[in-house]
């Protein structure tokens, strides 16, 4: 694992109950065991259900808040849904010795907050039920993948990182378009005319849908790149080039005044395409391919603000 293990409570009757059975033996060890198993399985499906209540309380809330209180509300339901996966994924047998590992927390969080701006696309009335079912499908889904993963007692297999690669596109297209609902003028209304007739988003609009996309792609890029990364510190380059190429797309792509959800769509496709990039065979001169790969990147940033900048003249 990449990022270092969070550790489960130690400080329940389930650990005395260990000591206890290691103390007298192994008969009661067995006595033991069935009653463990027995009692996990309540917690377990609690710490389920109050998953589901917490998502759709936070996401349900956060559709009545506006400006910083709704990127308040983000930060708030990405923070709770870390710690509310921390507690569901520990309750499991595979996290009693090693814990949970800190890159399996991330993907659950990135969906509430994918779930967050998505809802900013449903009108308030009816149609907002089945948009938070919808989110904690999405939620339950992350939590129940890494919860697989976790299990696997010799690392994810070739089908749990297609099914991490499909979950992960799906998160980032609810994500990319939720963000850029919340904020006025990103989402380009059709019919508008030409693309250069179409309003320019101003430029602290564009500047903050590029950090909010590009943050969120390098929490989903640290993830994907976790299961391959053989360090911290690759993983966390890697997470950087997401953030980097997906904040530079962002940008280059509303410049073009591509309408509505055409945009993120085709910013999914750049996380796609950089993930197989990414993924493939690295020689020796790892270290240098990152700095030609970060001047290119950079180099394209500044042609992507210039396009933007004479967009406001």
């Amino acid at each position: 694992m990449v990022g270092r293990a969070l550790p489960r409570d130690v400080s329940g009757p389930g650990v005395a109950d260990s000591a206890d059975s290691r103390a007298s033996g192994g008969a009661g060890a067995a006595a033991h065991a069935p009653a463990d198993a027995t009692a996990r399985a309540p917690a377990t499906a609690g710490a389920w259900k109050e998953l589901v209540t917490l998502t759709v309380v936070l996401v349900g809330l956060s559709r009545l808040a506006e400006g910083p209180a709704l990127w308040a509300a983000a930060v708030l339901a990405f923070a709770a849904h870390v710690f509310a996966t921390l507690e569901v994924l520990g309750a499991e047998p595979a996290a009693a010795d090693d814990g949970v590992p800190v890159e399996a927390l991330l993907m659950p969080g990135v969906a509430a907050v994918a779930a967050i701006g998505a809802l900013r696309l449903v009108p308030v009335g009816l149609l907002l039920v089945p948009g938070l079912f919808a989110a904690s499908c999405i939620v339950l889904a992350a939590v129940a993948l890494e919860r697989r993963i976790l299990g696997r007692a010799n690392g994810a297999t070739a089908d749990d990182r297609a099914a991490l690669l499909s979950a992960a596109l799906l998160v980032a297209f609810v994500a990319f378009s939720g963000i850029a609902a919340a904020i006025p003028g990103a989402l380009v209304e059709p019919g508008g005319g030409a693309a250069g007739a179409r309003p320019a988003l101003p430029l602290e609009g564009m500047a903050l849908l590029a950090v909010a996309d590009g943050l969120l792609a390098g929490l989903l890029g640290y993830r994907l790149a976790a299961l391959r990364a053989p360090n911290l510190r690759g993983a966390a380059l890697a997470a950087l080039s997401y953030s980097v190429v997906v904040a530079v797309a962002a940008a280059g792509l509303r410049a073009m005044a591509i309408p509505r959800l055409l945009g993120p769509a085709l910013l999914t496709l750049v996380l796609y395409l950089w993930s197989a990039y990414r993924g493939g065979p690295r020689t020796g001169r790892a270290d240098a391919r990152w700095v030609w790969e970060l001047l290119l990147l950079l180099g394209l940033g500044a042609i992507v603000i210039a396009w933007n900048l004479l967009a406001q003249v």
